[in-house]
């Protein structure tokens, strides 16, 4: 036996079954457990570098696609200049509701921006300052410990200021709004039928002039197809919905492009997950049809947008102010 695994010829000759995997999170390492009988083995799951680890890597991408970017383009830039590979890219934070790494960069990018090298737009648009654009790695870790400090200091200070204890606080997490977790939880609990009939709905909202869901076994992966009218134009786009907690990979698209071949060239893959780095460079990659990607974010601002099963609801705030001229002048 080595490393608590037990030689080929002491396991059971069927082959694991996911249930037999578990997770743990212990002293901030990710790892699996596979149990054969009696013997546990813990695996360690591939290491996500922490948001430390990643703070000059976000800056770095965001000045290579022009010092501004969608968060998308730089979680893509960042995969691509660090070669993350597929399994790293789909280790799930917490829930499931993202990814291990898509969580540590959302911190990178708040940190960045507190440290002064980073802006975001209300249009969810990053982009570096004058001074972003002047860092170096070095300057990036200093500039980071310094405002750690400067972070735990006024936070020292306000708790005292209300005469709270000195305990540390947690820091709120940066991600998706409530609004959007809420939803996708409701996604990934309906029927798979439902998922799909809601996609038709939301195809017909978005202009398409039909959507029919086939749902039959034997259709190669596809849920459906539709019509979609541009101007003189129209053509057929086939569509295929993935409820899934974290990551589809490029393997994914490769399936649906290949079910759609010699029926047509355009599909839409919409997921209540993300897609990783891999997947977004299949879907573009010359030479093959391209797939259109609608992961779990867009999703949610597609179903906000059109109206379907989200309503908005608009508060008007009074602001109401003496106008001392007024009475003066009586």
């Amino acid at each position: 036996m080595r490393d608590g695994v037990p030689p080929e010829s002491a396991r059971p000759a069927p082959s694991i079954s996911p249930s037999a995997w578990s997770v743990h999170r212990d002293s901030g390492t990710l790892t699996r457990s596979v149990h054969w009988d009696s013997v546990t083995a813990v695996i360690p799951e591939p290491r996500v570098p922490s948001y430390r680890e990643l703070l000059w890597p976000t800056l770095r991408a965001v000045r290579e696609i022009g010092d501004s970017g969608r968060i998308e383009e730089i979680v893509e830039k960042v995969m691509q200049n660090e070669s993350f590979t597929e399994e790293q890219q789909a280790v799930l934070h917490g829930d499931g509701r993202a990814t291990e790494l898509e969580y540590r960069l959302a911190w990178a990018r708040t940190y960045l921006k507190g440290m002064g090298a980073l802006n975001n737009s209300e249009r969810g648009v990053w982009s570096t300052t004058e001074l972003g654009r002047t860092l170096t790695p070095e300057d990036v870790a200093s500039r980071h410990s310094a405002y750690k400090l400067q972070l735990r200091e006024a936070r020292r200070a306000k708790r005292l200021a209300r005469g709270e204890r000195e305990d540390e606080l947690l820091e709120d997490e940066p991600g998706a709004p409530e609004w959007k977790r809420s939803l996708l939880e409701v996604l990934l609990d309906v029927p798979p039928d439902s998922f799909e009939r809601l996609a038709r709905r939301l195809l017909r909202e978005a202009g398409f002039v039909s959507a029919t869901v086939t749902g039959k076994s034997g259709d190669g992966g596809i849920d459906g197809i539709g019509v979609y009218r541009m101007s003189l134009l129209s053509f057929p786009v086939f569509f295929q919905c993935k409820r899934y907690r974290g990551g589809v990979g490029a393997g994914a698209v490769r399936d649906f492009r290949g079910a759609m071949s010699g029926r047509g060239d355009k599909g839409l893959l919409i997921t209540t997950g993300t897609f990783t780095a891999d997947a977004k460079h299949e879907a573009t990659r010359d030479g093959a049809p391209p797939v259109d990607l609608i992961d779990g974010d867009r999703l949610c601002d597609l179903l906000k947008e059109h109206g379907l099963g989200v309503r908005t609801i608009v508060r008007q705030v009074e602001d109401v102010e003496v106008a001392r001229q007024f009475f003066s002048d009586l």
